[in-house]
């Protein structure tokens, strides 16, 4: 689901991603469907502003997994290169 090429460009973390999608810098977007809502309402939304792609991730420690770090993850975004 993230290639190689795309773990260089990864931004881990509400505030990261948020910030990414509010500037038009994000390609696509995981987020794990057991974050609350105050941080998966606003990803959702600013995503959907800039057609940015979303993909679902059942635990935020599998999307933790699936970014290589030993912690959970609500977020995550791939930068555009």
């Amino acid at each position: 689901m993230i290639s190689e090429s795309e773990k260089a460009r990864l931004l881990i973390g509400f505030k990261q991603v948020k910030r990414a999608l509010s500037e038009g810098k994000a390609e696509k977007v995981f987020l794990s469907e057991d974050c609350e809502t105050k941080i998966s309402a606003p990803i959702e939304e600013l995503a959907k502003e800039n057609n940015v792609q979303l993909f679902y991730i059942a635990t935020m420690k599998e999307l933790g997994a699936l970014c290589e770090i030993n912690v959970k993850a609500s977020c995550a975004a791939v930068l555009k290169a």
